[in-house]
């Protein structure tokens, strides 16, 4: 075995990934209720006591709601750098001083088999950041609550041979919905979500010829179908001559458990 995920869920009500080698398991963000994760790990077949720990991307609810229970229900180290730590203290309740662990910005950890790297993201929190596993010459990216792409997150995430991206929403259903104009804003702005089209758009700079798979993630449910994000990402990789299989993530039910070879 070499590297196998789950996104075991996905999208603005919650938020979850698994990661595992032949030596670590990891879970980063724990965004639904404690009951879900489990239900969400048993669908996986996954014992959530087995984890080597908890990484954290950033405070909003859809990462962290169920960090706490989980944490302390299976004691589990969680890692997370100094300012999210700041910020979601009060959310997740009372963590043990040996259960709490620093991974900072731009950084690359090592756990047994395992190296984690962990990237700096334009979004509305204390200090988002998300994270590339790599053992055995494999490499997965997982990318999503980003306002925009930049060049040195392409460089942290190239060439990888699966990427979880954010396909967040669709500019004019966006645009036409509901929201209120101060939250559009927000969204379409530098530290909001990334669209359908600039997804496409980042993903044809980045993938290469080892890329597999593609899962579209954290689309919106009021302003994004999964069939629509497949369809207009498709479309930008396909003008630039890029034939790959793009796979939907859920936010209530698990990818199966995909094995990078």
């Amino acid at each position: 075995m070499t590297l196998r995920f789950s996104v075991l869920a996905s999208g603005s009500t919650g938020n979850a990934f698994y990661i595992e080698s032949e030596q670590e398991k990891f879970l980063v963000d724990a965004g639904l209720s404690g009951k879900q994760m489990d239900k969400l790990f048993a669908e996986v077949h996954v014992d959530p006591s087995q984890l080597t720990g908890i990484l954290v991307t950033h405070e909003h609810s859809d990462h962290i709601k169920g960090l706490g229970i989980i944490a302390r229900k299976y004691n589990l180290p969680i890692y997370a750098n100094e300012k999210t730590w700041k910020a979601m203290e009060k959310s997740i309740g009372k963590i043990s001083l040996d259960q709490k662990f620093l991974f900072g910005m731009e950084e690359v950890k090592t756990f047994g088999d395992l190296d984690i790297e962990s990237f700096g993201v334009s979004h509305d929190a204390a200090e988002p950041m998300f994270y590339t596993f790599r053992h055995d010459g494999k490499k997965v990216a997982l990318v999503t609550d980003l306002g925009y792409v930049s060049e040195r997150i392409k460089k942290t995430v190239e060439d990888a041979d699966a990427y979880i991206f954010e396909s967040n929403h669709d500019v004019s259903m966006l645009r036409m919905g509901r929201y209120p104009w101060n939250v559009k804003r927000r969204i379409l702005g530098d530290s909001g979500h990334v669209s359908n089209e600039d997804c496409g758009i980042a993903l044809a700079d980045i993938i290469s010829n080892r890329t597999k798979r593609i899962y579209l993630a954290h689309l919106s449910l009021d302003n994004n179908m999964k069939d629509l994000a497949r369809m207009s990402v498709d479309n930008v990789l396909q003008e630039r001559g890029i034939k790959l299989d793009l796979f939907d993530t859920d936010p209530k039910a698990p990818t199966a458990l995909y094995e990078v070879v």
